[in-house]
């Protein structure tokens, strides 16, 4: 997973680089697991949040798809990102 543009947002991908969808952030602290492209399959039947966390929101990607969720590095930005 990586940070989307609007700081609201990050991008989840696989390891073979392929969108995966979203995780949004409302105002309310409130985050959302938004399945796209090939997570449509995958993450059918998902709970979509909302999550008190975005921790909580890997949380559940991790317990669907029996997969881990790893940070991944964005060379402009310093700390861990996360991948599923």
């Amino acid at each position: 997973m990586t940070p989307a543009d609007d700081g609201m947002a990050w991008n989840l991908t696989d390891l073979l680089g392929r969108p995966m969808g979203r995780i949004t952030e409302a105002p309310a602290q409130q985050f959302t697991i938004r399945p796209a492209g090939h997570a449509l399959e995958t993450m059918a039947g998902i709970e979509q949040g909302p999550f008190v966390s975005l921790d909580a929101a890997l949380a559940a990607i991790e317990k669907h798809t029996r997969g881990v969720c790893r940070h991944h590095p964005v060379e402009d930005q310093p700390g861990p990102k996360l991948q599923p």
